[in-house]
């Protein structure tokens, strides 16, 4: 699944000339916590969220300590972007963003690295949709679970070659049978938590009715 596929594409947009009250209105009529920033070509030159505007001088914050240590340039650009009322002053330039054919999983890991809820999606460097936390979500609930060929030995199959697929299982010896889609695992796997990823594997596969685990106990030959 592509960004494309899981993206909103009717976005409320923001041009750098609108007034940080107007932002404030806008994410309050419209639930949502940030809105990109685009000029007259459609470009986008930043994003504004609830963390820019709750810094503002008008809550009585964003007034820290002077601290001489830090270069004048930067108390005044903090300065600007607390007091401005232009969104092109508050917001935060240059933001992340990520193209419409990205994975939904690579958007996923993005926002877990960046600690981010939302990026813009762009395409030639235009703005094209934003991708949200909440797109995310929508997306696992429309999501379905592994295909696999119907019959017990291409469930069998099927597991065994997901347990090497970036499951923290690689290398260790699991024994797969499947009868009347009936899963049993055996193997030498010694912690709770690879072993719920082995379940969570086999749990995963179209066909499988319950999964058996036989962990501490030897394989029959």
């Amino acid at each position: 699944m592509r960004v494309k596929d899981v993206m909103t594409t009717s976005v409320v947009k923001l041009s750098p000339d609108n007034s940080v009250r107007q932002a404030a209105r806008i994410m309050l009529e419209n639930h949502v916590s940030g809105l990109p920033v685009v000029d007259d070509e459609g470009r986008l030159v930043g994003l504004i969220s609830e963390g820019d505007l709750i810094r503002r001088t008008e809550l009585g914050g964003g007034v820290p300590i002077v601290d001489v240590t830090i270069a004048a340039d930067e108390r005044a650009n903090a300065y600007v972007r607390r007091s401005s009322w232009r969104v092109g002053d508050a917001m935060t330039a240059d933001p992340v963003t990520i193209g419409e054919d990205a994975s939904v999983a690579r958007v996923a890991a993005v926002m877990q690295e960046r600690g981010i809820k939302r990026i813009p999606v762009l395409r030639n460097g235009v703005l094209v949709g934003i991708v949200s936390r909440a797109d995310l979500l929508q997306a696992l609930l429309q999501a379905k679970q592994d295909e696999t060929a119907a019959g017990d030995e291409a469930i069998r199959r099927s597991i065994l070659v997901r347990l090497g697929e970036n499951t923290g299982l690689e290398g260790l010896d699991i024994k797969v049978a499947v009868t009347d889609g009936i899963v049993h695992l055996w193997g030498n796997v010694e912690t709770a938590e690879c072993r719920r990823a082995a379940r969570t594997v086999a749990e995963n596969v179209r066909g499988v009715r319950a999964v058996v685990e036989h962990f501490s106990e030897p394989y029959p030959q």
